[in-house]
């Protein structure tokens, strides 16, 4: 586990900031090409054309991909829709919806060009992710994200056995803290919030691991009360929409959202809390799914899609 943040931290230090990818540079057969697109799927990145230029490649997903219901899986197979051009290779003459497969590349989420090897990156992590899949409850879809508590209650949030408000309560994670005296100038405002590790997602649930107390890790170890509240750091299930997170960098094009949980899928602008474009500086308005490295949220002007990497941090951004 600590290798696996160790290299996610690395890939982060060499992430893009806002900005372009291959969809600022489309080729111009995708336009007539999105009219061919199936029903129930929608278009993303043109992300090849063959050097004869009779063939494209358009990334599509399923358009109810963000659907928190029925979320898209990074694991799962994806399809492309394979286009056959007119001899001038500026248009789409017909097209056919197929199994995206490509034995130097497997499912990647990427196109062709992957110049800083970040791609390379997530796909090592990615798969050692999907071997966890087994030592997770039955449908858990693995995940591996930063987040907190943002329940309110004083009694605190219930983490479960199941994912279930019917299931056996294994403990709880206490609300917002604040220390009486001598807390640091960093504390937020509301108090420190309870962070964990996110692990698996079913049905609007999380899984979680790892609690902390409350602020401990931005407090002097000197002046934490010891009688400060313990949460349950064992494993166990807490309702999504009780959960928050930062944006962290997670190497992808900034200032917006993506249909899927793939760098290729299409993407949709999206505002912070304060207005102008999305980035590390906060964190979404919901967290709804993940799957792997990657988030469903709702951004604060009601944009709903996928964001790569997600933290916990309380005190400076996560980029």
């Amino acid at each position: 586990m600590r290798a696996l943040r160790l290299i996610a931290a690395t890939v982060l230090s060499v992430a893009t900031a806002t900005g372009s990818r291959a969809s600022d540079n489309e080729p111009a057969w995708r336009a007539s090409a999105l009219a061919l697109v199936p029903a129930g799927y929608v278009a993303g990145e043109a992300y090849r054309t063959d050097p004869a230029g009779m063939t494209g490649y358009l990334a599509v997903d399923r358009s109810n991909s963000n659907d928190p219901r029925a979320p898209a899986s990074v694991f799962a197979p994806r399809q492309v829709l394979v286009v056959k051009l007119s001899p001038d290779a500026t248009r789409a003459v017909s097209a056919e919806l197929k199994p995206r497969t490509d034995p130097a590349r497997g499912n990647r989420d990427t196109t062709m060009s992957d110049p800083d090897s970040e791609e390379s990156e997530y796909d090592k992590l990615q798969a050692e992710l999907a071997t966890r899949r087994d030592a997770l409850p039955d449908g858990t879809e693995p995940c591996d994200l930063g987040a907190w508590s943002e329940d309110k209650d004083p009694n605190g949030l219930n983490v479960r056995a199941e994912p279930s408000v019917k299931a056996r309560v294994l403990g709880t994670l206490p609300p917002p803290y604040r220390l009486k005296m001598g807390g640091s100038e960093n504390t937020p405002e509301g108090g420190w919030l309870n962070e964990f590790r996110i692990i698996g997602f079913r049905d609007g649930w999380f899984l979680i691991e790892g609690a902390k107390p409350p602020g401990k890790d931005y407090e002097d170890d000197r002046k934490y009360p010891r009688n400060a509240p313990k949460p349950y750091a064992g494993r166990g299930w807490v309702a999504a929409n009780k959960v928050g997170a930062a944006f962290a960098n997670g190497g992808t094009r900034m200032g917006g959202l993506f249909q899927a949980p793939f760098v290729d899928a299409k993407w949709t602008p999206a505002k912070r809390e304060l207005g102008g474009a999305l980035d590390t500086d906060g964190g979404p308005r919901r967290l709804l799914a993940c799957s792997g490295h990657w988030g469903l949220v709702e951004s604060h002007d009601g944009v709903r899609g996928w964001w790569r990497s997600l933290c916990s941090n309380q005190v400076t951004n996560c980029s």
